[in-house]
Formats: C-alpha cells, structure tokens, sequence
C-alpha cells in the first residue's frame, strides 16, 4: 500500500493505524553531530513535533502519543530542562490556533508535580480550549513514566479495595487499565521509535504489548512525513495476531 501525500487515509481502515505512539529520541545527538549545543537539538525536533502532528491529522490518525519528557529526563542538567519547559510552554501558546484550525484535541499523561506552574496553566489553556474538537487527538507524555504509571494505578485500586468500593476478586485487566493515565484511550497500533536505539525507555509498558514497532536510525530533528508514511507502509503490511494463530 503505497500512502500517497495528497491523498487523506481514513483511520478505520484495517491497515492503517489508528493510534500511533513516538519515542522522539535523538535531539542531542542530533545537535552534536552538528556541532551545536544540545538545545538546538530540541528547538529543531519542535519543527518535528509540528510536521508530525499536522500529517496526522492531515491523515486522519485518531491519535498520536507523543513522548515528550520522561520522569527519569529530571537528571540531565538543569539549564537544558528550563529550556525544554520553555519550548513546551512557547509550542502551547504558538501553535492553539493551528490545533483549533485543524481539529485537533490535546491531552496529557503523566505526573503533574515537579512541572513549573506557567507551563501546567499553558498546557491546561491548550487542553481546555480544544476539548470538543474532534480530530486527531494528540496526547504529551510530560513527567511520564510507565512503571510510575502502573504504581499510581495499583495506589487507587488498593485505596478502593480498602474503603470496600470493590473487592479484590474484581481487580482485572480491564480494571488495571481504567486506573492508568490513558484510561478511556485506545492502546497504540504502532510504536515508532527515532535515533536507532532499541529499547522502550519505560515508555507505555502496559499499552504496547501488542503493538507494531518501527524503529528509525534518524534521529527526532530529521523526522519527516515521508518517514511516518514509511513506517505505516511497513504496518501495513504486518500480520497482527494479537497472541493468536495467523
């Protein structure tokens, strides 16, 4: 199935994934390799933000998850997070009236504490403001961690099984997954991930177990739509089974 650019996919065709989850990986080493400092790596991988995000929506992807920072990304130097709270703060401001314009709705998963106060109230603005739109839904994985996920998840449950509102017999899968971040969303059809690198980095633990993986060498900044058509050519063509016989 070759994807043509001018031509729209429509999202409940069995070959074309409906939710797609990004490792966006490679902003540093993509600057390094330019000779320029680490911060030029996330301004460039913004741009990739933005084409990502409009070809799927262009596209029709009901949802697009994107790894934006890590829990464990509070360790790198602190000059480079305040730059990294400044590009997702300047991208909610900047880009409201293109996501309006194009439908899209935002959401966010992950722990809101150690995120400054001006960024939460940016990203809360954005999420508000275009809740009933009804395109792509583009969900920011910000302070996200998957086993910090499942924890909080566990957290509730038990809660509940203390005050007696269910009964430990009743916890299941389906009740595990209403008690993540991304309770209510579907689970991702295809992973991609940039820079080459070959692990999940605590990244959806739980939601990918039966997603499609494509890994990139390219690295965030030089992702491109002709690089998010490639990978759901090669999704097309995958036998899903789901655990089951082909």
């Amino acid at each position: 199935m070759m994807i043509e650019a001018e031509q729209p996919l429509p999202a409940d065709e069995p070959s074309i994934p409906n939710h797609i989850a990004i490792i966006m990986d490679g902003n540093g080493r993509w600057a390094t390799a330019q000779n320029l400092p680490r911060i030029e790596g996330h301004r460039q991988g913004v741009a990739s933000v933005r084409r990502t995000v409009e070809e799927c929506a262009r596209l029709g992807i009901g949802q697009l998850t994107l790894y934006c920072l890590s829990s464990e990304n509070w360790k790198r130097p602190s000059h480079e997070l305040d730059f990294l709270m400044h590009l997702l703060e300047q991208y909610m401001i900047e880009e409201r009236s293109l996501l309006m314009e194009q439908g899209i709705r935002v959401q966010m998963i992950g722990r809101r504490d150690g995120i400054p106060e001006r960024v939460l109230n940016e990203i809360d603005k954005t999420i508000e403001l275009t809740a009933s739109n009804i395109g792509t839904c583009l969900c920011l994985a910000i302070n996200y961690g998957s086993r910090g996920e499942i924890v909080d998840a566990v957290k509730e449950i038990a809660a509940e099984i203390t005050a007696g509102s269910i009964e430990a017999e009743e916890v299941d899968e389906q009740l595990i997954a209403d008690h993540l971040y991304t309770a209510g969303m579907l689970d991702p059809d295809l992973l991609i991930r940039t820079s080459g690198e070959m692990r999940l980095s605590n990244y959806l633990l739980w939601q990918i177990s039966y997603s499609e993986i494509w890994v990139t060498v390219k690295c965030w900044p030089e992702f491109m739509e002709s690089d998010l058509h490639e990978a759901m050519e090669v999704f097309s063509k995958r036998e899903r089974r789901f655990g089951g016989l082909s």
